[in-house]
């Protein structure tokens, strides 16, 4: 039997009281894959991205081990119910126009000291003043530089369209308008190089493109080691205090935990290792999250049809944000139909062994947004499920 096989046998096993779809987190897993990051940081504290789990069981779980050390959260609204829940060190990754959010965070002195904001631009400073409705506390922020790779004098960009901050001097000039700025205080600089820490460099199929990937990865990693050593620099010059320097990504924390400069890493997508993180060569992981559909139909010989699956991930639309048929090996779409809201069809010879109301196992191919299609993880350990957990959206928070 092969791993898989035997994978997908234990599966079964330990939810054969529960009825798909429903969704997993395999313990062995994702602890194995905690511990395969916390390898690859080198002694770096990793802080954990919660878009990529979304489930405060298992946030609380991975920050019990030693070695990984706040969140970094994707809205404000999150921030706050998270240090209201307990979390002690949540870091906002993106900026916000939550006037709401921005009063309750000025206006209460735990969740002022817990939560740490995201800015580019002064017009984010004003924002944030003019929500304060009376809040006095300090409101701690951190700048993101822009990690992008411009070449040709600016002309062609290689990487995300996030910060507008990109030089050290533009980085520094923001530092100083903080400084200056009564009721802020600046405690960080972030920088997500997301073209190379989201980008896979091992495309089955792909050689030509993998290598060019590989090519670009490793001198977009040269420019931003030099340019990022620059920025933090500057900064320092203007707040010698600053708290943390954080960086990378699952894709490429050892790389960015080399830089001197760096103090800390974010990285959330390793722990459940989706389809998307299959093609890197500088680690691999084990798949802990999958979801189950089950088989309603049997049109033909090597077809199934299962129940909905239709869960495509964020991103430019393409096959590649598709969740895979995963377990059993060997099934894949119709080309025609590929994976629908409410049925879809899976050709292969292993559908003439599926019965009615068996289950075929998917992978997502993000992380954390397979949260957003069900509201309970069966947490599986062995042949078993010892406890079952809910997402965010099982709690009633639905963020974005």
């Amino acid at each position: 039997m092969t791993a898989r096989a035997a994978d997908r046998a234990r599966y079964d096993r330990a939810t054969a009281h529960l009825e798909a779809p429903l969704a997993i987190v395999d313990l062995d897993a994702f602890d194995a894959n905690a511990d395969d990051l916390l390898r690859r940081a080198g002694g770096k504290p990793i802080r954990v991205a919660s878009k990529s789990v979304r489930c405060r069981a298992l946030l609380e779980r991975v920050l019990a081990k030693d070695g990984f050390a706040g969140i970094m959260s994707f809205t404000l609204a999150e921030s706050l119910w998270l240090a209201r829940s307990g979390f002690d060190d949540v870091l906002l990754a993106y900026p916000s126009a939550d006037r709401a959010g921005f009063a309750e965070l000025a206006g209460d002195p735990k969740l002022a000291s817990a939560v740490t904001v995201m800015i580019d631009d002064p017009a984010q400073l004003r924002f944030i003043d003019d929500a304060r409705d009376g809040g006095r506390e300090v409101v701690r922020v951190c700048l993101e530089l822009d990690t992008s790779l411009k070449l040709l004098g600016g002309r062609v960009r290689v990487g995300a369209r996030r910060s507008p901050l990109h030089s050290p001097a533009q980085v520094a000039d923001m530092a100083r308008v903080v400084a200056r700025r009564p009721g802020f205080e600046l405690v960080g600089i972030m920088a997500y190089e997301g073209h190379i820490a989201g980008v896979g460099d091992a495309v089955a199929g792909r050689p030509l493109r993998s290598r060019a990937v590989r090519l670009m990865q490793a001198a977009a990693r040269r420019e931003l080691a030099e340019r990022r050593a620059e920025v933090v620099r500057a900064v320092r010059a203007v707040v010698p205090g600053l708290e943390f320097v954080n960086g990378g990504g699952t894709g490429s924390v050892q790389h960015t935990a080399a830089e001197d400069c760096v103090t800390e890493i974010g990285a959330g997508s390793g722990l459940y290792v989706p389809r998307l993180f299959d093609n890197y060569t500088s680690f691999s992981g084990r798949p802990a999250a999958l979801f189950a559909q089950p088989v309603v139909r049997r049109p033909g010989v090597g077809v199934v049809t299962v129940l909905g699956g239709g869960y495509p991930a964020s991103g430019a639309a393409g096959p590649d944000r598709l969740p895979v048929p995963y377990l059993p090996q060997g099934l894949r779409y119709d080309p025609q139909e590929g994976p629908g809201e409410v049925q879809t069809p899976l050709l292969g010879s292993p559908a003439d062994d599926l019965l009615i109301g068996d289950k075929v196992w998917f992978r997502h191919a993000k992380a954390g947004e397979l949260c957003e299609r069900f509201d309970a993880l069966h947490l599986v350990e062995g042949d078993s499920v010892p406890a079952t957990v809910p997402t965010y959206r099982g709690e009633g928070r639905t963020f974005l």
